[in-house]
C-alpha cells in the first residue's frame, strides 16, 4: 500500500514556493508491519493520485486551485491530525491510489477491509456536522438527504471502514473531535443497526448470519451500482476482480463467492419489498433489509427446531392427547417419522453443510414439504431462524432446477423430506415473454385517467411481462374529483396470463396517495396471482376466440371498473371501462367467459355476445346487429 508522509506533506505545504519538487511524499510499506493512520469520509471535490504527487511540477495557477479545494484541505488537516497523535504515515483513499492502474485499483479494493482493520487509528470526517457534540437524535429537517442521519452513515464504503478499525475517531467540519466509535457505540447502533456488540469488540463473522450482515447495508448506497457488492467484500472475507460495468452481476457474483467458503443458508433467507420470483440469489443488499434478527442453525440444533416446526405447523396430520395443558402425539406412524427424519438427518450431515455450484443451479441438500393444488411448487426450510421460528422459502421447479417464488398463503400440512435441489442463481436469458397491449381510452368518459403504473413504468400502450415463474404491472386510474380509483393488474403466473381489477376501499384526496393504492393492489394481487391464474385457466378451452371478463363495482361511487381481455394473435389486448352501476354487482373476483362470433367482427370486448340478435334490411342487404353491453358493434352480413 502507498502511504502519505505526514511530515513531507506539511513541510511541503508550509513553505510551497521552495519545497523540492522531487521529493517524495508517497511511499510503498507493508501493511503487516507498518504503524499509519488512515482517513473515512464523504467524496467531494477531491484531489486524485497524480495530482498529489505532481503538484510541485504545475503551473502556479492550477497549483493554487488544487490547494484550495475542499478535498486537498481535508488531506492536510488529516495529516495535522495524525502528527498531533503521533503516527509519521496516514492512508487517504483519493490520493493513495492510481486509479490510472486497474490492477493497483483492484488490489487496493480487495485489500481494502485489510488496510482498513490493520490501521492503528480511523480519522471520520463528518462534513455535514457543524456542532462541536455527535447527534444523538434522528434530524430528518437537517439530515433530510441521510434519512436523518449525517451522510457518511447512508454510504456503501463507509460501513467496513466503521467496522473494520479499532478504533475511530469522529470529527466534525471544522476538525473538532466529537466522540470515538466505542464511546458513542448504543447511538451508533441505533443509527446503522449494527450490534453493540460488533462496534465495541470487531466483527467475528462465525457469530452472525450472512443476512444479518447483509442487513446492516441494506438502506446504504454507492454511486456506481457496482460498489454496492464490492464494498462488501472485506465483510464476508471473499475476493474477486473488479467488472465496472457489470451492474448488478456483480452483487450476484459476490453472493456465489459466499456461497462458494460458507454453508450459512440465511443467503437465501432475504424477503424484498416488492414479491418477484427467479433467482434464488437476491438483486440487491437492499432485499435484506428486514434480516437484522436472523441467526444461523448448526446441524444438531436443526434438527430438534425442524421436529418443533413440525410439531407447531401439525405436519403429517398427528395425533394428540392432552396431559397438563400439553398436546403429547400418540401416533405411532408420526412417532416413526419424527425418529426416521432424524436418522435421516444424521446420515446428512455433511450434504446440510455443503453447497455445490454449477451451471445447473445451487446444489443444496434441504427439508422439503409439497404445496397442495400445485405439484410443481414446494417450501423449502432453511437453517436460520427468525425469533427463534425457521424460515421458509417458497420454490417452483422449472425443469430440474428450482426457482424460488414470493410465499403464498397455503398452509401446507405434508410431513417434509429431505431432498437434493438445484436452485437457480441466474435469469433464463430465453425465458418467454407475454406482451399485453391496453385499450383505456374510454375510461376518461366519467372523468377517470391513467395515474401511474407499479411497479414497471411505462408510458404507451403495450407492457412485457417476462418471467414465466411470475410478473405482474399494475395500471392504476382515478377521478380526482370524485376522489375514487382503481387499479387493473397484468399477471404472468407460471406460463398463464391472468387479469384483475380491484377498486379503491380508503377515501383517497392527494395525488400521492394514488401511489400508495397501486403498491397496495399490487400486494394483494401478488399474493393472489396462483388463484387468478388457475381461474383463467379453468375456463380457458378455445383459444384464440375465447375472451374474459371481470367486473369491480368502485365503492362510494356509481361506477364500476369493467376489464376484458384476450389472446388477439402473438399477444393479449385489455381494454378498461367505466360503466355506471347501482352497486349490486359482482365484487373484483366475478369473471365471466365471452366467445366473439365467429361470423363476424373479431375482437375483445365487454362484450355480451348474441349471436345475430336482430336483422335488418338496408339497401337489400341482411344486417345482423349484435347486442353489447360498452361500445355498440354492428356487423353486416
Amino acid at each position: 500500500m502507498k502511504l502519505l508522509n505526514v511530515e513531507a506533506v506539511l513541510n511541503r505545504e508550509t513553505d510551497i514556493q521552495q519545497a523540492d519538487p522531487e521529493h517524495e511524499i508517497l511511499k510503498e510499506f507493508d501493511d503487516e508491519t507498518t504503524s499509519y493512520a488512515i482517513l473515512s469520509h464523504r467524496w467531494g471535490v477531491e484531489v486524485v493520485y497524480e495530482e498529489m504527487t505532481g503538484l510541485m511540477k504545475m503551473e502556479e495557477r492550477k497549483r493554487d486551485e488544487v490547494r484550495q479545494r475542499a478535498g486537498y484541505q481535508k488531506i492536510i488537516k488529516s495529516c495535522e491530525q495524525a502528527k498531533k497523535d503521533g503516527y509519521v504515515w496516514l492512508w487517504v483513499d483519493t490520493c493513495c491510489i492510481d486509479k490510472r492502474s486497474s490492477a493497483e485499483l483492484s488490489e487496493a479494493i480487495n485489500s481494502m477491509y485489510r488496510w482498513y482493520q490493520k490501521a492503528q487509528i480511523c480519522y471520520a470526517y463528518l462534513n455535514d456536522i457543524g456542532e462541536s457534540t455527535f447527534p444523538t437524535e434522528r434530524n430528518v429537517k437537517k439530515f433530510d438527504k441521510s434519512n436523518g442521519w449525517p451522510e457518511w452513515f447512508v454510504r456503501g464504503w463507509t460501513l467496513q471502514e466503521l467496522i473494520a478499525p479499532q478504533e475511530v475517531k469522529f470529527f466534525n467540519k471544522d476538525w473538532v473531535h466529537i466522540g470515538s466509535k466505542r464511546q458513542l457505540a448504543p447511538t451508533l447502533a441505533r443509527v446503522t443497526g449494527i450490534p453493540r456488540k460488533v462496534l465495541t469488540s470487531g466483527l467475528v463473522r462465525k457469530h452472525f448470519s450472512v443476512a444479518q450482515i447483509m442487513s446492516w447495508t441494506a438502506e446504504r448506497k454507492t454511486t456506481r451500482l457496482e460498489d454496492r457488492a464490492y464494498s462488501l467484500m472485506g465483510l464476508f472475507g471473499v475476493n474477486m476482480p473488479m467488472l465496472y460495468g457489470e451492474g448488478k452481476k456483480a452483487f450476484q457474483r459476490l453472493q456465489l463467492e459466499i456461497v462458494r467458503i460458507s454453508s450459512d443458508q440465511s443467503i437465501f433467507a432475504w424477503n424484498p419489498r416488492i414479491p418477484r420470483a427467479g433467482s434464488v440469489l437476491a438483486e440487491d443488499p437492499s432485499d435484506f433489509w428486514n434480516c437484522g434478527r436472523i441467526k444461523k442453525v448448526d446441524p444438531d440444533e436443526f434438527v430438534d427446531k425442524l421436529a418443533r416446526y413440525i410439531e407447531l405447523g401439525e405436519l403429517g396430520h398427528p395425533w394428540y392427547i392432552r396431559r397438563n395443558a400439553r398436546e403429547i402425539a400418540t401416533n405411532p406412524i408420526h412417532l416413526c417419522r419424527l425418529a426416521w427424519l432424524r436418522w435421516r438427518a444424521h446420515t446428512l450431515r455433511r450434504q446440510l453443510r455443503t453447497f455445490t455450484i454449477s451451471n445447473a443451479g445451487i446444489q443444496v441438500c434441504l427439508p422439503v414439504i409439497p404445496l397442495p393444488n400445485s405439484p410443481s411448487h414446494c417450501r423449502a426450510i432453511l437453517a436460520c431462524t427468525d425469533f427463534s421460528i425457521l424460515i421458509t422459502i417458497d420454490l417452483v421447479s422449472s425443469g430440474s432446477v428450482f426457482d424460488r417464488v414470493p410465499d403464498t398463503l397455503t398452509i401446507p400440512k405434508a410431513f417434509p423430506e429431505f431432498k437434493t435441489l438445484y436452485l437457480a442463481h441466474h435469469e433464463d436469458v430465453d425465458e418467454k415473454c407475454r406482451n399485453f397491449i391496453l385499450d383505456d381510452k374510454h375510461v376518461s368518459h366519467y372523468g377517470f385517467r391513467r395515474c401511474g403504473t407499479y411497479p414497471h413504468e411505462f408510458t404507451g400502450d403495450a407492457v412485457t411481462l417476462s418471467s414465466p415463474t411470475g410478473d405482474l404491472s399494475v395500471v392504476v386510474y382515478a377521478n380526482s374529483n370524485a376522489g375514487s380509483c382503481f387499479a387493473v393488474g397484468l399477471g404472468y403466473h407460471l406460463g398463464q396470463v391472468w387479469v384483475g381489477v380491484d377498486g379503491d376501499q380508503g377515501s383517497l384526496t392527494e395525488e400521492v396517495n394514488w401511489t400508495n393504492f397501486g403498491r397496495e393492489a399490487y400486494s394483494q394481487m401478488w399474493r393472489a396471482q396462483a388463484k387468478h391464474a388457475r381461474d383463467v385457466a379453468g375456463r380457458e378451452h378455445m383459444g384464440y376466440h375465447q375472451y374474459f371478463s371481470k367486473h369491480a363495482h368502485l365503492p362510494r361511487s356509481i361506477w364500476a371498473a369493467r376489464v376484458a381481455w384476450g389472446r388477439w394473435e402473438d399477444d393479449f389486448k385489455v381494454m378498461v371501462d367505466v360503466v355506471e352501476c347501482p352497486g349490486c354487482c359482482d365484487g373484483p373476483y366475478g369473471m365471466t367467459t365471452t366467445i366473439s362470433d365467429l361470423r363476424g367482427l373479431a375482437m375483445p370486448g365487454l362484450m355480451e355476445t348474441v349471436s345475430c340478435s336482430y336483422w335488418l334490411d338496408l339497401d337489400e342487404w341482411s344486417a345482423g346487429v349484435d347486442r353489447c353491453s360498452s361500445q355498440q358493434v354492428a356487423t353486416a352480413g
